[in-house]
C-alpha cells in the first residue's frame, strides 16, 4: 500500500478497488499522479514466494486437464475482504488451447494507458495475481459441453469481447449500468451475450444486461460501512457513485458484480455446473469439491485432497 492513502486503501478494500489492476508493462508511460499512488500495487515476491505459487499454480492445472470441460469459469482472491465476507474479487474465463494449455481471458484495468483492457494470461500468472502470496484460493466452475462450448466462442470473438468492453472502467461499477464497468461485470455480459444468443450490433452491453435481469440475476450488495466512507469515494480514483441510484447510496448497499454472484448465477442457471476450490497456505494446497467453501484458513475437510508443497 502508498503511505498516505489509508483512508482510501480502506475504501478500496470495501469497492474492490484494486480487484481488476493489470499486469506491468515493460515499459510503461507515465499515468496522472492520483491514478499511479492508487493502483500501482506491484510487489516484488522473493524466491521461496515464487516458487510456491508456481507450485501452486502446476496443482491448478493438473486438477483442470483432469476434466474434459473446454472452457471454465475462474476467480482468485485479492485483497484480504474476509471482513466483508468476500473471499474472490476477479474472475475470467479460462478455456483449453489447442495443445492443451489453458489460458485466462479478463478486463483488467491498465494503469499506464488509464483504460480497461482484455487481456490473455497462463495459470501461473493468474494465480501469482494474488495480494497475498503465504494464502490463496482458486474457485473454478465447470460447465456442461453446450455451455462451454458457447461460452467459449463468445469469449475468444475478440470482435463481441471488445464490444462488451466499456470505454470507461469503475473498480465498484453499477450492475446495471451502462456508463462504467468492472471485470466481474464484463464476464456476466460474456456469460449473457453467449447464452442469451445475443447477436452482435449496436446496444449489445444493454441488450446484456436486460437479459441478465430477465434472468433473476441479482447481485449481492456489498455493504459500505458509513456514509463518511461514502462521501470519500469522491476523491478516490477509479472509485465512482454517479452511476448507482440515489437509494442505494443512501442505503450504503453498492449492487457491483462479485465471483459470488457470478457463480450463484451459474449455479441458478446451469443446474449441471459443478464447483472446485483450490487454495494453498504457504504449505500445501487443498482442493475441495462443491459447492460449500473451503473453511477459512485453507483448512481441509472431510474428502479434500491436500499436496504437499515442499519441494
Amino acid at each position: 500500500m502508498r503511505a498516505g492513502w489509508p483512508w482510501a486503501w480502506a475504501l478500496a478494500a470495501v469497492v474492490l478497488a484494486t480487484g481488476c489492476a493489470g499486469p506491468p508493462t515493460a515499459s510503461p508511460p507515465p499515468a496522472s499522479p492520483a491514478v499511479s499512488n492508487f493502483c500501482d500495487r506491484t510487489h516484488t515476491l522473493t524466491a521461496g514466494q515464487q516458487d510456491t505459487l508456481l507450485r501452486f499454480a502446476a496443482v491448478v492445472r493438473e486438477t483442470l486437464s483432469e476434466t474434459d470441460a473446454e472452457a471454465v469459469l475462474i476467480s482468485r482472491s485479492g485483497l484480504d475482504l474476509s471482513r466483508f465476507d468476500i473471499r474472490y474479487s476477479h474472475a475470467a474465463v479460462a478455456w483449453r488451447g489447442d495443445t492443451g494449455r489453458w489460458t485466462a481471458r479478463q478486463l483488467y484495468y491498465a494503469c499506464d494507458e488509464e483504460r480497461p483492457r482484455i487481456y490473455d494470461q497462463g495459470l501461473a500468472g493468474f494465480a501469482m495475481g494474488t495480494e497475498n502470496p503465504s494464502l490463496g484460493y482458486i474457485s473454478i466452475v465447470r460447465l456442461p459441453p453446450d455451455a462451454a462450448q458457447a461460452l467459449r466462442s463468445t469469449a475468444l470473438d475478440n470482435r463481441l469481447a471488445l464490444r462488451l468492453l466499456a470505454a470507461n472502467y469503475s473498480a465498484n461499477a453499477y450492475a446495471f449500468g451502462l456508463q462504467y464497468q468492472n471485470c466481474n461485470q464484463w464476464v456476466m455480459e460474456l456469460i449473457a451475450t453467449a447464452w442469451g444468443h445475443l447477436g452482435d450490433g449496436e446496444g449489445l452491453r444493454e441488450r446484456a444486461q436486460h437479459w441478465l435481469r430477465d434472468s433473476n440475476y441479482t447481485p449481492q450488495p456489498v455493504v459500505v460501512p458509513s456514509h463518511w466512507m461514502m462521501a470519500a469515494a469522491a476523491f478516490v480514483p477509479l472509485v465512482h457513485l454517479d452511476d448507482h441510484p440515489p437509494e442505494d447510496r443512501a442505503a450504503l448497499r453498492l449492487q457491483i458484480s462479485l465471483p459470488a454472484a457470478v457463480e450463484n448465477f451459474v449455479r441458478e442457471h446451469v443446474p449441471d455446473s459443478q464447483r472446485l476450490e483450490i487454495c494453498h497456505d504457504g504449505r500445501r494446497v487443498v482442493v475441495h469439491r462443491g459447492w460449500s467453501p473451503i473453511a477459512a484458513g485453507c483448512t481441509p475437510g472431510d474428502g479434500d485432497r491436500v499436496v504437499n508443497l515442499a519441494p
